[in-house]
């Protein structure tokens, strides 16, 4: 289950952003919880940061970003990783069906997201739960530790 995250939820955020096997695919680069801190607080007041709940523990995480004025229908989907922890449980197909559910119920018509292209289990789990590839974005991200930029497929799907 979705839940809006808090200020509180800091350290959970944090650990999963910066963990080595969740960072790579994500949007920051490696930083000390100092300087991550204003960036999260930022989040919380633009109020777009959810925890995925497995009902007992925090499991992931993600951002749903609304667009406005003649995007208004389109919400953006990033940040979204499941703790390395809890990897292999289905958890990532249950988060993106309660992104979808909040979506739907907020009336949004379009669901947005980029990925690496390499990163080929988070494309096989958008491809399962509806969005289909509608491009190449060259030279999207880049990895500072690596000195290189990476392409991303831009995904979308239609409620």
């Amino acid at each position: 289950m979705l839940r809006r995250a808090l200020p509180a939820d800091l350290p959970f955020i944090f650990d999963l952003y910066m963990h080595p096997a969740v960072n790579p695919w994500l949007l920051y680069d490696p930083m000390t919880i100092e300087a991550f801190e204003p960036v999260y607080l930022e989040l919380i007041r633009e109020d777009v940061k959810y925890i995925f709940s497995d009902g007992v523990q925090d499991a992931g995480m993600v951002k749903l970003i609304p667009y406005k004025y003649r995007t208004a229908h389109i919400l953006y989907v990033g940040g979204l990783a499941i703790h390395p922890d809890f990897s292999g449980r289905g958890y990532g197909r249950l988060l993106m069906q309660d992104v979808v559910a909040k979506a739907r119920e907020d009336n949004f018509k379009r669901l947005e997201l980029s990925v690496t292209i390499t990163n080929g289990k988070a494309i096989q789990l958008y491809e399962q739960e509806g969005f289909v590839k509608e491009g190449i974005l060259k030279g999207y991200s880049y990895l500072s530790r690596e000195n290189k930029y990476m392409d991303e497929v831009l995904m979308a799907r239609l409620l």
